[in-house]
């Protein structure tokens, strides 16, 4: 068994990260998102260091976190690969005061200025001082053994 099968059975969230770079939107899917810190609010999430969009995300300055509604499978499949032009073809969003892209339909949202990125193996990690974030009613879209899910909360 692989090191990346193995981490397949670690149930995570899914999330859309995006910015804006050298007048071009990016995003990508993302499934390492994480808090770092309550006070200041920071958050972090890891990128591949050689993905297409890593000069973006740690050259722009800042990115906003989507994360993903339970019905958002096909967002996150979109997200996931392709040309950046065609990952926001037909999806609904607002462009934010620090130019990022929010996706309509995302439970929340978190708007980051990057303050710092580590490098750890084949990735960096781009931790984000939270600027602004939002979020609404909705139960997140999770990924298990590579398929997509929903948790629902077990009452105490």
């Amino acid at each position: 068994m692989s090191i990346k099968e193995a981490m397949s059975r670690f149930t995570t969230g899914v999330t859309v990260v995006t910015t804006h770079y050298a007048g071009q939107d990016w995003g990508m899917t993302c499934n390492s998102f994480n808090t770092v810190s309550l006070e200041p609010a920071m958050v972090l999430w890891s990128i591949r260091k050689e993905a297409s969009s890593h000069q973006a995300f740690t050259q722009s300055g800042s990115y906003l976190v989507n994360v993903l509604q339970a019905d958002q499978k096909d967002t996150a499949m979109r997200f996931a690969s392709g040309p950046q032009a065609e990952r926001f073809v037909g999806q609904a969003c607002e462009r934010t005061d620090h130019g990022n892209l929010k996706l309509h339909g995302s439970v929340a949202w978190f708007e980051c200025k990057l303050v710092q990125v580590v490098t750890a193996g084949d990735h960096d990690i781009l931790i984000g001082e939270v600027l602004n974030y939002g979020s609404r009613e909705g139960d997140g879209l999770v990924y298990a053994n590579r398929h997509f899910g929903v948790l629902t909360a077990f009452a105490s």
